[in-house]
């Protein structure tokens, strides 16, 4: 069942689909979650800069982080460029199957991701 967003209601552009999760799809999730965020801990592979989509981080800490870097570069004398990209929209055109290859790629699925790609996957396409 598509859910407007934002803006003009006849502009399809501005819903997003929602699809019910079963519990087991749910369960499912979590299993995954935790997967994927063990092998991310274990391979240090997100910089400890990283601010989005991190227990106890959000856009204020990201915020305070970036004012205290500036403010002490300037403080310093050095020059500051700053660029504001909005990738909002960005994630809503993912080729889901190029992830599932990129996550392959690092390592971070294994069986668990040959699981998805068959089975998985073969529920509703609103998922993937």
């Amino acid at each position: 069942m598509p859910i407007h967003r934002k803006g003009q209601k006849d502009d399809p552009g501005n819903y997003r689909p929602v699809s019910l999760t079963s519990v087991p799809g749910k369960v499912m999730e979590q299993i995954i979650l935790s997967t994927i965020a063990q092998c991310m801990n274990d391979t240090q592979v997100i910089r400890p800069s990283q601010q989005g989509f991190m227990r106890g981080r959000s856009c204020l800490t990201n915020l305070i982080s970036f004012y205290d870097k500036v403010t002490r570069l300037v403080d310093e004398g050095k020059a500051v460029d700053v660029v504001y990209l909005d990738f909002s929209k960005a994630f809503d055109t993912v080729s889901h199957s190029i992830l599932l290859e990129k996550l392959d790629a690092h390592g971070l699925m294994g069986v668990l991701s040959a699981g998805l790609k068959t089975g998985w996957r073969a529920g509703p396409r609103e998922c993937w």
